[in-house]
């Protein structure tokens, strides 16, 4: 969970103690590799969603100079 946390915060830092607590841990590379695709679907989600609001937008504010 907090590698998934450091990864869409983008925190190298984070990142970086959290996998070495993970690997004390006894995680796999293959958890990593999970969490790293979960993370980038999380943060790929988010850009849909803003994405979507800025076409909203940019609709109404083309509408507004018609």
């Amino acid at each position: 969970m907090s590698i998934a946390v450091a990864l869409t915060t983008q925190c190298a830092y984070c990142i970086e103690a959290h996998i070495e607590n993970a690997i004390k841990a006894g995680a796999t590379r293959e958890e990593i590799a999970e969490t790293v695709f979960i993370a980038a679907a999380l943060r790929a989600g988010g850009a849909v969603g803003n994405g979507l609001f800025a076409m909203r937008l940019f609709e109404e504010a083309k509408a507004k100079t018609i």
